[in-house]
C-alpha cells in the first residue's frame, strides 16, 4: 500500500511542492505566482485559498489524487517562540498564522497543509517541523541592553539542523553530544550556535541583527538609525524596507541578484567587490562571536545554503575562521527532502508530533 506524503513550501512569489511515497520522491515542481496575481490580496495570509488551489491543480495535472494522501507536511511559519521538532496543525496554530507576529510567506505553509489534510476526508495530521520561530535561546542571549528589547530567535532551523545532523553522522557522533556552529547564508542569513542538541543563540535572521546580506541590512549602528527614522524623511514602511528587501548588497550596487554581483567582480568592478566582501566579512564576524558562546569548545564550523555555491563568499568566510576549528560546506538546501522526513518518520511511528498549545 502506498503511503503518500504532500510538501507543501511557499516562497515570496512561488510555492515549491513534492509527493513522496514513503521517501522516494515521485513528483516535484516549483508553482510561480506573478506580482500582479499577489497585489490583489492584502495580506501574506490572505493568498492561502490562491496558493492552495494552484497546489491542487498540479496535482490534478499529475494525476495525483489528494485522497489518496497519507500526511501533509507544511513550512512552518512565524509562530510564537516554541521549541524544536514536529507540531501539529490545529486551530489554535491556525488563529497565530492568521493573525501573525510577521507577516511572512512562510505562515502560508501551516495553514494550506490543514485545509489540504482536510479536504482529504480522512482522519490525516498537517504537520509543520522546526519552523523559523523555533526558540532555544539561553536566557543570557536575550539579554538587549534595554528591557524594551529582548532578542528574539528567528533562524533556518529545519536546514540548520538538518545539516548539524548530517555533520555528525560523518563523525560517528550523536546531535546530542556536540557542539557547531551553523551559518545558513542566503538572502537571509541566521548563524546559530548548536549546544547538545539545543540552539543556545542565534542572530534575528528574519531582520534585525546579524550580518547584512544582498538584500536585508543586518546590524546597523543604532544611533544613526534613529536619527535616519526621525528625520522626517522616510516612512515607518520606508525604513523597515531599508532593513529588508532594498538593504544589504541591493542598497549599495542595486541588485540582490548574488550572479550578477559576482560578474561584476570579475569585470573589475571594486566597489562590488568590496560589498560582497562585506557579507563574508560580517559572517565571519558573527561565527567568531559565536565561537566564544561556545567557549571554543566546538567540534565543527558549517556553512549552507544557498550563497555557500560561491566560491567567492566561502573562500573569504574560510579564511577568516578557520583558525576556530573545522569548516566544513554543505551548499543549498535540501528542505522538500528533509520535510518529507519527517512526515515517513510520523507515518512509521518513529516519532510524534506535538500539540501546539
Amino acid at each position: 500500500m502506498n503511503q503518500l506524503i504532500l510538501v507543501i513550501h511557499p516562497s515570496a512569489q512561488s510555492t515549491r511542492i513534492a509527493v513522496y511515497n514513503y521517501r522516494k520522491q515521485i513528483f516535484l515542481t516549483n508553482i510561480k505566482h506573478s506580482s500582479g496575481e499577489l497585489a490583489k490580496f492584502k495580506k501574506i495570509a490572505d493568498q492561502h485559498e490562491f496558493r492552495k488551489r494552484a497546489i491542487c491543480n498540479e496535482l490534478a495535472k499529475a494525476n495525483i489524487n489528494i485522497k489518496e494522501i497519507s500526511i501533509v507536511v507544511g513550512r512552518g511559519g512565524l509562530l510564537k517562540p516554541i521549541s524544536g521538532g514536529v507540531y501539529l496543525v490545529n486551530e489554535k496554530m491556525i488563529r497565530d498564522i492568521m493573525n501573525p507576529m510577521d507577516d511572512h510567506e512562510s505562515n502560508l505553509g501551516g495553514i494550506i497543509a490543514y485545509e489540504i489534510a482536510k479536504d482529504v476526508g480522512r482522519d490525516i495530521h498537517a504537520i509543520i517541523a522546526d519552523p523559523a520561530s523555533v526558540d532555544e535561546m539561553d536566557e543570557i542571549a536575550k539579554i538587549s541592553g534595554m528591557p524594551d528589547i529582548q532578542r528574539k530567535s528567528f533562524l533556518h532551523t529545519l536546514n540548520q539542523r538538518t545539516i548539524a545532523r548530517n555533520f555528525v553522522r560523518e563523525i560517528g557522533k550523536d546531535y546530542e553530544e556536540i557542539n557547531v556552529i551553523v551559518a545558513h547564508i542566503g538572502k537571509s542569513i541566521s548563524v546559530g550556535a548548536h549546544k547538545k542538541g539545543k540552539i543556545i543563540d542565534v542572530n534575528n535572521g528574519l531582520i534585525g541583527d546579524g550580518p547584512m546580506t544582498t538584500e536585508r541590512s543586518g546590524t546597523v549602528p543604532g544611533g544613526d538609525l534613529v536619527e535616519l527614522c526621525y528625520s522626517g524623511k522616510f516612512t515607518k514602511e520606508e525604513i523597515l524596507k531599508k532593513m529588508k528587501g532594498e538593504g544589504g548588497a541591493y542598497a549599495y550596487l542595486g541588485t540582490a541578484d548574488c550572479f550578477e554581483i559576482e560578474k561584476r567582480i570579475e569585470k573589475g568592478d571594486k566597489k562590488a567587490e568590496l560589498i560582497y566582501s562585506a557579507i563574508a566579512y560580517q559572517v565571519a564576524k558573527e561565527i567568531g562571536a559565536l565561537s566564544t558562546v561556545l567557549k571554543g569548545e566546538i567540534d565543527g564550523i558549517l556553512i549552507t545554503g544557498q550563497l555557500a555555491y560561491s566560491n567567492f563568499l566561502i573562500n573569504h568566510i574560510t579564511e577568516r575562521i578557520k583558525h576556530i576549528g573545522l569548516v566544513r560546506v554543505y551548499p543549498g538546501d535540501d528542505e522538500m527532502d528533509n520535510y518529507a522526513m519527517y512526515g515517513y518518520m510520523i507515518l512509521a511511528g518513529e516519532i510524534e508530533a506535538k500539540e501546539y498549545k
